[in-house]
């Protein structure tokens, strides 16, 4: 999906959706005309607001046609794009650790699900409008090696006030993210599509009432 923005003062609103490819793996009894109106109606309707599709808005569904032969039979998978789709699409920053396949103790996985807890917990509380936030962890070493916020223009304080507010807030060592979050619970199956975040249901979605 392919999102016009506008910049407001360092944060982005989206204006309208440019472009929809959807490419998906179908029953051969089901024709083309069929699954592309499915699409239109049943997930394109569904999952993007009415507001932000207009007469202008181009839709490529299954572009190259029929789509029967898929899986490892027709491609060898997700391996360099899964870190991706699990996170913001290439939108915010990405260390390069893949979620997927590794357990709440692996900071790649835990870190990365503190990192959007502290950035949606600054915005929530209106410190800013956007955030980025960056952790960096060596292997033996209890603490974060570094801990870095931008806030994009967006708050009317230094990024070295939100970085003390955040350090005055978080306990951001491995195993205190995993206590605070309650990661040891059985929550990993449904991260496995539609990403693992931008969904209420996980406790790194919900903002921590902030001190400051």
């Amino acid at each position: 999906v392919t999102v016009e923005y506008r910049d407001n003062m360092g944060a982005v609103e989206p204006l309208r959706v440019h472009t929809v490819v959807i490419s998906v793996q179908h029953s051969p009894d089901i024709t083309l005309q069929e699954i592309r109106h499915g699409l239109m109606e049943k997930v394109i309707k569904e999952v993007i607001p009415a507001k932000y599709l207009d007469d202008k808005t181009i839709y490529h569904l299954l572009p190259s046609g029929k789509f029967i032969i898929g899986g490892p039979q027709g491609d060898a998978g997700l391996t360099g794009r899964k870190i991706i789709v699990d996170t913001y699409g290439g939108w915010g920053g990405h260390g390069g650790g893949a979620f997927s396949g590794k357990d709440y103790s692996k900071v790649d996985r835990s870190g990365a699900y503190a990192a959007r807890w502290v950035a949606k917990s600054l915005v929530k509380a209106k410190l800013c409008r956007r955030a980025l936030v960056q952790i960096s962890y060596a292997i033996g070493v209890k603490h974060p090696l570094s801990i870095s916020v931008f806030h994009y223009g967006t708050s009317s304080r230094d990024e070295d006030e939100l970085l003390q507010i955040v350090q005055n807030n978080f306990d951001l060592r491995p195993g205190a993210i995993i206590r605070e979050l309650n990661l040891k619970r059985p929550i990993y199956q449904k991260t496995a599509c539609y990403g693992h975040f931008g969904r209420e249901e996980f406790p790194w979605e919900k903002p921590k009432p902030l001190v400051f």
